[in-house]
């Protein structure tokens, strides 16, 4: 015999009652079918009981709601020909149950007696309405009320089996009589006196398990809307799978610990007698779904699932009178239980000095109060603090059998976490270690599970989330770059990277399933106003795993945002100077922040674009060697200007072709001036660790000085022009001297200076072509032959690249 139970989502309509009866037919052999009310109706008979003990008449709109659920139910179901009947039972129930909502609205008020009668008209109408469509279908198919078979204690609203031998009988009996389809409705029983009752939470379950286990059935079914127990909660990690397999036990955890696909007293019934249960979707019916047994899978994962608990409060006790003082813990238990406050999870400092619970939030108040009470006397002599509360917390688990046999999965949890700046208030160990549990912010819930999930189920596939403010130029040949090279990093670096959100000067746009990056450029016209605190604020409330800002701006503003980013474990990587080339307090304090925070904060592309220049700088720091001096042509688009200016050309002309063919920043004179290579060398200085700032470097500019007062490009371009002759003269006197311009960076003995120079032939810097830049380190292993970087030091795509191989370089951290 088989033993099948639907849900409210199963039987919410007609048309899923078509799928049940479809999945019905199928069995061969004689067949229990448990289902539960039409989905929502159990919540509108208590909401029409409520209505009702206040006195307001608006419990009758609800019930008439409650009546045309059933009625048209009926009459999408089953033929004209056979609804007669059908039609007459269920209102003569709906008119009883009229009858108790009305008593309810004239005495103002609803005992828990009332409440379960009321209630278990949603099981008895549909699950009638059901047997009589399965009979009209041809199935040979029988109605029984578990009234009649299951019996239990008085206590309404949560009835317990008073008796098994006596309610085992009476199932026995039936079913041994009985070789066809039966349906029942779930959830509702009857007291020793008659009296309807109801099972409580997960009473249609459990009143599946109990038929089963009475009738030693082949297997319980669970049919429910998704395909069995998930190695996550898919709706919050879409990357979570079914379970085929798992125990007894690590059903019953996942369970406690919130998934809610099974009841964990539903196990209990069928536990002893090792009935398989299987957790199957109605919508799905051919998935393979999650079987239960107590045979274990030896060969399965360490850890089966990740679970958890919303909702949850600390309640603390502490105080130096508790410690060698027997009977606190006695007392503190008791009073919760005596207050019936179920406690979810307990740890206690082996000092003894503190004791704390986590329970459910609605219990809070009552908890409070009940123990500041109980120890009054102990707090008013200052022993004992009064309770301390913490709110809007939650419970998160690794759930396995075979997690007591394998080492460093408690650290493994943890440091996961702890990457994600997920802060663990408290930690719970069971002695059979087949569940480690931790108490975290109710906000990092998802972070937290989609973490664990990313490091215990996904083959070791990591997660990145970019935020990119700055879509121009680099930010656009950078999209281009993930979108091509993301099938490359799944497959051959385990990582998945998605750009979340995105914004340019005017607008931004968010999708938290990740942007498509077919379509990102209309997408991004249709977002939102641009807005640089909101953008963050989205970012930061996101609350990602991994996630990574990306700054392709030259905003000094965008820069000062930095500090939040990473004082929220959100790693920043950046093209834009502004940052650590800023007073040195500012720089230092970002780099203590992303220490502090476990959050990258990497600028490869703030000197050479993509070339390795930092990198290759602190690997030298890292193994012990010193920076004794630092040559350098670090400005790309310079180099560009004076390799292609010449006495045939204007100085003019070549800027503005720099300009356009992106060699510059927006503002050109931001390059000519040598700011940009002051920055450069000044980030150079103080990643070799000495301590300067930008006013500290010596600036030989060769602009004259009206240029460098111009306000604006259109003016700035006007005054090269008008200075055409000067440049003409620099380059002659290089000429002259069979030398040519290169515009050098230079540190040594803590001393920093910028200036355009002449560099003659033999020099490692003469044959510098196009943009290339090129830098020197002279250091203690390389002290006379120095350690020399060379390639493209600037354009669109290089700086893509590098700043691409920084989020890289953080996935791979």
């Amino acid at each position: 015999m088989k033993v099948l139970k639907f849900g409210g989502t199963s039987v919410a309509n007609a048309n899923n009652i078509e799928l049940v009866k479809n999945i019905v037919k199928n069995s061969k052999n004689k067949t229990a079918v448990v289902v539960s009310a039409f989905g929502g109706v159990t919540d509108l008979l208590l909401n029409a009981a409520e209505l009702a003990s206040t006195h307001n008449e608006e419990y009758k709109n609800v019930f008439l709601k409650i009546e045309e659920r059933h009625i048209s139910t009926i009459k999408e179901l089953i033929p004209v020909s056979n609804q007669s009947k059908v039609l007459s039972k269920v209102k003569s129930e709906l008119n009883i149950l009229e009858t108790l909502l009305e008593g309810a609205f004239f005495i103002g008020e609803i005992t828990p007696k009332l409440s379960d009668k009321i209630v278990s008209y949603g099981e008895l109408l549909s699950s009638y309405i059901i047997s009589e469509y399965f009979i009209a279908e041809g199935l040979n198919a029988s109605y029984k009320d578990s009234r009649e078979l299951l019996k239990t204690n008085a206590n309404y609203g949560k009835a317990a089996i008073y008796n098994f031998e006596e309610t085992n009988s009476l199932i026995q009996n039936y079913f041994n009589n009985n070789n066809q389809i039966t349906v029942l409705g779930g959830f509702i029983a009857s007291s020793i006196k008659g009296d309807s009752t109801t099972l409580g939470r997960g009473g249609s379950d459990y009143t599946a398990a109990i038929i089963a286990a009475a009738v030693d059935a082949k297997s319980l079914e669970i049919w429910t809307d998704v395909s069995g127990m998930y190695t996550a909660n898919p709706k919050l990690v879409k990357q979570a799978k079914a379970i085929e397999n798992i125990s007894y036990q690590e059903a019953m955890e996942l369970s406690h610990f919130g998934a809610k696909v099974l009841y964990p007293p539903t196990i209990q019934p069928v536990l002893s007698k090792g009935i398989p249960i299987a957790i199957k979707n109605t919508f799905s019916p051919d998935a393979i779904g999650t079987t239960i047994t107590k045979n274990l899978d030896k060969n399965g994962k360490t850890v089966r699932g990740i679970s958890h608990i919303e909702n949850i409060s600390l309640i603390s006790l502490e105080g130096s009178g508790m410690v060698g003082i027997p009977g606190i813990s006695k007392r503190f238990f008791e009073v919760l239980s005596l207050a019936q406050i179920s406690i979810v999870l307990i740890t206690q400092a082996s000092s003894e000095h503190s004791i704390c619970v986590a329970i459910d939030a609605n219990d809070v108040a009552l908890a409070e109060e009940a123990i500041n009470n109980e120890f009054e006397y102990e707090i008013s002599l200052k022993k004992i603090k009064p309770v301390l509360v913490e709110n809007d917390l939650a419970i998160i688990a690794l759930v396995g059998d075979s997690m007591k046999n394998h080492q460093g999965l408690s650290g493994k949890m943890f440091s996961t976490l702890g990457k994600n700046n997920v802060n663990i208030r408290v930690i719970a160990q069971g002695s059979s270690e087949r569940n480690i549990s931790a108490v975290i912010d109710k906000a990092d819930v998802k972070k937290a599970l989609n973490s664990l999930h990313e490091k215990f189920f996904e083959e070791n596939i990591k997660q990145l989330n970019l935020f990119i403010m700055g879509v121009g130029n680099v930010g656009s040949k950078l999209l281009h770059q993930i979108k091509q090279q993301k099938k490359y990093l799944k497959e051959n670096l385990k990582l998945n990277v998605r750009v979340i959100g995105i914004s340019n000067s005017r607008t931004m746009f968010f999708d938290e399933d990740g942007i498509s990056l077919k379509s990102w450029e209309s997408l991004l016209s249709k977002g939102e106003k641009a807005n640089k605190e909101q953008f963050f604020s989205k970012v930061n409330s996101l609350n990602y795993r991994n996630s990574i800002f990306v700054d392709n701006t030259a905003s000094e503003v965008v820069s000062n945002t930095y500090a939040d980013y990473l004082s929220n474990s959100i790693s920043v990587v950046t093209c834009n100077k502004i940052a650590c080339s800023s007073v040195y307090t500012n720089y230092s304090k970002l780099k203590y922040l992303a220490q502090k925070y476990n959050a990258p904060f990497l600028f490869e592309t703030n000197v050479g674009a993509g070339l390795p220049i930092i990198d290759t700088l602190k690997h030298l720091i890292a193994s012990g060697d010193k920076i004794l001096k630092i040559q350098a042509v670090l400005s790309g688009s310079l180099n560009f200007v004076f390799n292609n200016f010449s006495n045939k050309t204007t100085f003019h002309n070549i800027v503005k072709q720099a300009q356009e063919e992106g060699y510059t920043e927006p503002d050109p004179k931001i390059d000519l001036s040598g700011i940009d290579v002051a920055r450069k060398i000044l980030i150079l200085a103080r990643e070799s660790g000495y301590k300067l700032d930008i006013d500290e470097i010596t600036n030989k500019s060769f602009l004259p000085e009206e240029s460098l007062q111009t306000t604006n490009n259109n003016d700035f371009f006007a005054s090269l022009i008008k200075f055409e002759p000067s440049f003409q003269e620099m380059y002659t006197e290089a000429a002259n001297k069979d030398a040519k311009l290169k515009y050098v960076a230079q540190f040594e003995d803590g001393k920093a200076s910028v200036g355009l120079q002449h560099i003659p032939k033999g020099h490692d810097f003469y044959n510098l072509e196009g943009s290339d830049n090129i830098v020197l380190f002279f250091t203690e292993r390389y002290p006379n032959q120095p350690l020399i970087i060379k390639g493209a030091g600037a354009g669109a795509d290089v700086t893509a690249s590098g700043i691409f191989a920084d989020i890289i370089r953080i996935g791979n951290f």
